[in-house]
């Protein structure tokens, strides 16, 4: 028998590939979701590749913030995890984290460290992060932090610093 997530609201889904593309065509209010430009080839199964918004060379043993290419809007009934590539990861480059909230809209700040040999070279563009979606259950909360609207690769904000 299969069970679907509106038959246990307990049971909480992580979106496919396909259920990604009708939630950025959808009209419904709060369910649409935004990922502008939007790369076929970037689709997977049940994530999205997320590109590099510009060209950063990641030297070993160091950090590199890099804006995702793609605004992102995450509607109040989806939250994202982000997670490492594995053909970068191969190469020792691993993401600093990421999670977004609910809510959130802007480019995401990907936070990329290189424990690798060599130094990593991205282009602009370059799949670099999977972004993985998932249903959040009774909420009706939208983000509302410091991050809110980011364009570009965004360093620590402190609350004054908000705008």
């Amino acid at each position: 028998m299969t069970i679907k997530c509106s038959e246990d609201p307990d049971l909480a889904m992580i979106l496919s590939g396909e259920e990604i593309v009708r939630r950025l065509r959808t009209l419904e209010p709060g369910e649409r979701l935004t990922i502008r430009p939007f790369a076929k080839e970037s689709l997977q199964v049940a994530s999205y590749d997320l590109r590099a918004g510009e060209e950063t060379l990641i030297p070993r043993g160091e950090c590199r913030l890099v804006p995702s290419m793609e605004w992102v809007e995450v509607p109040v009934g989806l939250s994202a995890t982000l997670r490492s590539r594995s053909s970068l990861a191969r190469r020792g480059v691993l993401l600093g984290g990421g999670f977004v909230d609910p809510g959130f809209r802007g480019q995401l700040t990907l936070a990329l460290s290189n424990l690798g040999p060599e130094e990593v070279r991205l282009a602009a563009g370059d799949r670099c992060v999977q972004i993985v979606f998932s249903e959040v259950m009774a909420n009706h909360q939208p983000y509302r932090g410091r991050y809110q609207e980011s364009q570009g690769a965004v360093g620590v904000r402190n609350d004054q610093d908000r705008a």
